[in-house]
């Protein structure tokens, strides 16, 4: 058995198929209509399904049951600073973490869902093998200097 997808509800489906395809370099697969847009990073017919659900729904709250994040790995740390940059062009301030076998970006979408964009520090020199638990501060330094 493996994850297939991640389908979310968005209220407004132009304005997140232009976020997920701008900041994940995912393509459309498929649109129905104003209601459904499915979008892959390749080889699949989708990883992430959108749903419009309309201006009104509410946003996720902090603190109650449901979906934290979904994540989406990049290839190297050079992308990864790479897609900090986009983030922080489009005014988005993500949490930084480096969790020893990963560093990671956390923020929001339009619409309050979780997002996570990581890459895998497990097989690097300063990489751990498993997490237990431990996160160090990654400041924007650290993260820019791979692009130097």
């Amino acid at each position: 058995m493996k994850l297939g997808h991640a389908h979310i509800k968005v209220r407004d489906l132009d304005r997140s198929v232009e976020f997920y395809t701008t900041l994940f370099d995912l393509e459309i697969t498929e649109r129905v209509g104003e209601k459904f847009a499915f979008l892959t990073g390749g080889g699949m017919h989708h990883e992430l399904a959108l749903q419009a659900v309309g201006e009104d729904a509410r946003t996720p709250g902090p603190g109650t049951v449901g979906l934290f994040h979904i994540a989406f790995e990049v290839p190297d740390k050079q992308v990864f600073a790479r897609k900090y940059q986009q983030l922080k062009e489009r005014g988005i301030q993500p949490f930084t973490i480096d969790h020893l076998i990963s560093w990671a970006l956390y923020f929001d979408d339009p619409d309050g869902n979780g997002l996570e964009i990581y890459v895998d520090t497990r097989e690097q020199r300063e990489g751990k093998k498993s997490w237990k638990g431990m996160n160090r501060a990654l400041p924007e330094k650290k993260i820019l200097a791979v692009l130097e």
